[in-house]
């Protein structure tokens, strides 16, 4: 059957679904860390977060709708589910961090903060020049391998970051504001969670690529 499948026309729509998705990503990830920086626009990049959340979602619909009405899909109908849902899932996160910030009514966000969301931005732009890559896995199977190596790296990186935010929030707070540091230790989670999330997404690419060599 798989020499029959090539034979026959793709639905390369996913594709184009996928890359659109990974933009809101890169867009959520970018406002988040402009709302890290405090100021008086936190709401406004706080709805910004909101929106692209909104917009992935819909994306990740019209995936799982195509899935079952395509008959001949890029790969398989497993992988593209668990793809769209791994990178649904990332800003999934961005929007839970907005929650945390919004509930607690958080002005003020510690540097270590502000790195792990840069490395958010960064997880999300190549996030979102490696899966156009998928349109020709063979072709391009050492540029993602690559990709998935610098998510691995990323999200080690952030897994120090909270170990040292956290640490940091106990020395500051353990004698007078034990409020402060339960809510910065939230949004560190929420923060570290964002950089899994990526990481699951590389994951995902990844066992298409071993599926398809």
């Amino acid at each position: 059957m798989k020499w029959f499948q090539k034979l026959l026309p793709r639905e390369d729509k996913f594709f184009d679904l996928f890359e659109r998705h990974a933009q809101t990503l890169v867009a959520g990830a970018k406002a988040l860390t402009s709302l890290l920086e405090g100021g008086d626009q936190i709401q406004r990049h706080c709805r910004i977060v909101i929106e692209k959340e909104n917009e992935a979602d819909q994306i990740a619909r019209e995936v799982m709708q195509s899935v079952r009405r395509s008959f001949i899909t890029p790969f398989d109908r497993g992988d593209i589910q668990a793809l769209i849902q791994s990178m649904d899932d990332a800003i999934d996160q961005m929007n839970q961090t907005v929650k945390t910030i919004t509930l607690f009514e958080v002005h003020t966000f510690e540097p270590l903060m502000r790195e792990m969301a840069a490395l958010a931005v960064e997880a999300a732009l190549l996030t979102s020049k490696s899966l156009p890559l998928l349109r020709e896995i063979a072709i391009h199977a050492g540029e993602i391998n690559a990709f998935v190596e610098s998510m691995v790296q990323l999200e080690d990186r952030a897994d120090q970051l909270q170990d040292d935010g956290v640490r940091k929030l106990f020395q500051q707070h353990r004698h007078d504001d034990t409020m402060a540091f339960i809510i910065g230790s939230q949004i560190y989670g929420h923060l570290e969670t964002i950089l899994d999330r990526f990481e699951d997404v590389a994951n995902q690419v990844n066992a298409i690529v071993i599926e398809h060599l």
